[in-house]
């Protein structure tokens, strides 16, 4: 009986070291799947990401696209007081300008004599009331800051004028047609409003579509990839029906003799 029990008892431990031993390797096999599942995955997510269509190929971040520094973080409300106050401040400068039509010439010279007359009798009754007079800081524009944005602007309009020069000399038909639809919608907005209204809504634009687009980033690429796509095949279509059928310039004729 004694013998008969320690059989039991060792088959039974048998039994059970081989369950042990099943679940311990098919939990390794399964951890080792697991882990070559994330290696795949790690492996083919930078393949992924380099094949996320941007707008107009954007590689870098918005906030980077904006600039960086402060101008970036007011146009994408990174702090919010500072944005609002910002947009109250052009919007006050709209109404006061275009709604209430107030002239800039007047509200400078308006704000100089307010200010003159303030600073102008303090400094006189100072000396009655036995207080210090105002302190009123020197006010200089430094030469360096102007000469950066002199350069800056001049480097700009030299660029615009390569760009006009290449577009008028015939080379590019495309950029020619896209040039001139862009200045026709222009037009047509300069004539529904003016400069400054129409600089406001540039204004209001820019502290609007960044944050929107940063927000909803994802979604905005995906129907641009499609749009463009789209744009294309039309594009194909209206070059093999239109474009190609018109006669070549001379000066391209010249350039492949």
């Amino acid at each position: 009986m004694a013998e008969h029990h320690e059989h039991e008892e060792s088959k039974g431990e048998s039994l059970i070291d081989k369950i042990s031993e099943k679940i311990h390797d098919h939990h390794s096999s399964s951890s080792s799947s697991s882990d070559s599942d994330d290696e795949k995955k790690s492996s083919s997510s930078p393949s992924i990401k380099s094949k996320i269509f941007r707008i107009f190929g954007r590689e870098k971040p918005v906030h980077k696209v904006l600039g960086g520094g402060r101008p970036a973080d007011v146009f994408l409300w990174r702090n919010k007081k500072i944005s609002a106050t910002v947009l109250g401040v052009a919007t006050g400068l709209w109404v006061l300008f275009e709604l209430i039509e107030y002239h800039l010439l007047t509200l400078v010279c308006h704000i100089l004599i307010l200010s003159l007359a303030l600073l102008f009798l303090w400094s006189n009754a100072s000396t009655f009331i036995n207080k210090s007079p105002p302190r009123i800081p020197e006010v200089h524009i430094p030469e360096d800051h102007v000469t950066q944005v002199a350069s800056a602007l001049t480097t700009e309009i030299n660029w615009a004028l390569v760009v006009l020069r290449d577009i008028a000399s015939g080379r590019d038909l495309k950029k020619f047609l896209s040039v001139i639809a862009g200045l026709w919608v222009f037009s047509i907005v300069g004539s529904w409003c003016n400069f400054l209204t129409l600089f406001y809504i540039a204004f209001v634009l820019l502290h609007t579509v960044p944050v929107l687009y940063e927000k909803y980033e994802d979604k905005v690429d995906s129907f641009a990839e499609k749009a463009t796509a789209e744009f294309k095949k039309q594009y194909a279509v209206f070059d093999a029906k239109v474009l190609s059928k018109i006669p070549r310039g001379a000066l391209k004729d010249r350039k492949k003799d």
